[in-house]
Order: C-alpha cells, then structure tokens, then sequence
C-alpha cells in the first residue's frame, strides 16, 4: 500500500521501494540499569529512554530497563551481569566499586560495551561516560547561593554515599567555588542520605535546629523531597537557600513557593538520544580501547521560569 501510494505521487522506482520495505532491519537489544524506580526522576528517565528508542528506524531495538532498589555494588553487578547474557550493549547508572569494574571488564571482554550514566564508573574500562560535568555541577551550585544569600552563615551539603564519584566532584567544586568567594561562609562536614527522603527529612531538620545561622543547603543527589518537607515545616516563610537536582512535581512546588532557590536539571531528552546512538555504534564499530565522555548541558530551573 505505501508503495502504491508513492507511485501514485509520481515516485516511479516501485522496485527499489519494495526492496528496501522487504529488507529486515537490523535487530539489536540494549539493557538499561537506572535507581529506584519510585523515584520520579528514574521513571522518567525510563520513558525518555523507550522514546529515543521509537525514533530510530533505521534498527529494530529491544530494551531491557531494570532498576536497582539500593545502592548496593553487589545489586548492580548482578544487573550486569543478568542483562550482559541477553544484551548487545548496556548503560548503567551505579555506585564506584572494584567489583564493578571487574563485571564491566567481563562484558568488554565478551564485547559488550558499557556506557556509564551520570556517575562515572568503571572508569578506564567502561565504553562512555554521559552525563554532567560534575565538577562544574558543584560549582554552579556555590555560585547560586552565595550571589543569593547576602548574609555570611554555615552551608550544608548532602551527598547519596560515598561510593558516588559524581557526588564527590560535586562536592569539591561545591566547596572550592564557596572558599575562593570569601564571602565568609563556612561549609560544614558533608552529610550522607543515602539518597532517601526520610533521611534527608530527618537530618535536615536537625540542622535547622543546631544551626540557627545556616543560609544554605544543596542537595548533591536525591533525596531533595525530605530538605524541602523539613525547611516548610520549619520556616513560614524561605530563609534557607536550597540547590536541588532534577525537576519534579515537588521540586517544581518548592521553587514557586520560594522554598527551593534554584533545580540544576539533566536534559533527559538529549541525554537518551545521545546515549542510543553511542549504544548502537559501539556494537558495529570495532573497540579501540579509548574511552570517552559527554558532557550534557544542564538545564537550569528558577522560580521565575514558570
């Protein structure tokens, strides 16, 4: 019928048509290892990804998108290591660990590529990187409250674990963009939520408590619902500035409400199409042992963007 049609509209080469409509595409399955599924950002990501895959037509594409339910190294390795059976290239999202390494060394060795999401691991081994420059992540985040808060005071800084490199990078540029402002801010130890809201709840109010002068929080992964529950519960009005990551419903609530300062989000619609098209070259192109990485820009989200 498309052929006919086409004909009809003065495409004359029916033959060449029919060729290339009976030629079967190559098929290729991809598997996918995200965070808790809960976690709105991760559903998300889920779906970008499954839409980057429905725009190719050039490859008939299966996916296969788990999600770990902690941040446990054995948890990922054994999603790797399940999905690398059955799959011609992954691309993971996952803690730093020697035992990770070693499953992605297994893969490379069996020729399936391994590109790493957001976090950088198995770095040296794993195929890509694609994500935020973290670093600058951290940066961005200590720009933000000190060109807001006009009154020196204690900052805090939450990180998911200490198995997250990226969460480290954003870390030191947090605090090396605070130290070099010398504005007379002082960043205190850098707490753990283990990327859990009820954790994130809970510590943050108790700084709100001992802290009295705290002028701001950034929350450098997850977790960010529980810091924006805590300082609502606390403050009538805003007083803390709060740098979370990844919009969401209730991260879109905190900035109209003033609560939340400034959402450094990942542009997940760029990321996924990026990452597909890395995904189906590393399965035709021959290993040349460089590993790379990509860069996203992040999208930056104020109060004032809606």
């Amino acid at each position: 019928k498309i052929a006919d049609a086409a004909h009809k509209v003065g495409y004359h080469s029916k033959g060449i048509f029919l060729s290339r409509l009976d030629k079967p595409l190559p098929e290729l399955r991809l598997g996918f290892v995200l965070l808790k599924k809960s976690q709105q950002f991760y559903s998300d990501f889920a779906t970008h990804i499954e839409a980057a895959i429905s725009e190719r037509h050039d490859y008939r594409i299966t996916s296969d998108i788990r999600f770990s339910s902690s941040q446990s190294p054995d948890e990922f390795t054994d999603l790797l290591k399940t999905l690398g059976r059955r799959c011609d290239a992954l691309a993971c999202t996952a803690v730093n660990d020697p035992r990770l390494n070693r499953v992605v060394q297994d893969l490379k060795d069996k020729n399936v590529p391994v590109v790493s999401l957001l976090n950088d691991f198995a770095q040296g081994i794993r195929k890509n990187y694609i994500g935020l420059n973290n670093m600058k992540i951290g940066r961005l985040a200590g720009w933000m409250i000190t060109k807001t808060v006009h009154q020196p005071g204690k900052l805090a800084i939450f990180v998911g674990g200490n198995r997250w490199h990226g969460h480290d990078l954003r870390e030191v540029g947090y605090r090396s963009f605070v130290r070099e402002s010398d504005l007379g801010f002082t960043v205190l130890d850098t707490l753990v939520n283990l990327e859990t809201r009820q954790v994130t709840y809970e510590v943050t109010l108790d700084l709100l408590q001992r802290h009295p002068d705290l002028r701001g929080i950034y929350i450098a992964g997850g977790g960010m619902e529980g810091a924006i529950a805590a300082v609502r519960e606390v403050h009538s009005t805003p007083k803390v500035a709060l740098i979370v990551n990844e919009l969401t419903a209730e991260s879109r609530a905190g900035l109209i409400d003033g609560y939340v300062t400034m959402v450094i989000s990942t542009p997940l619609k760029e990321l996924c199409r990026t990452l597909i098209d890395q995904m189906i070259q590393a399965t035709i192109e021959a290993d040349d042992g460089v590993s790379g990485q990509m860069f996203l820009e992040p999208r930056i989200v104020l109060p004032e963007s809606f």
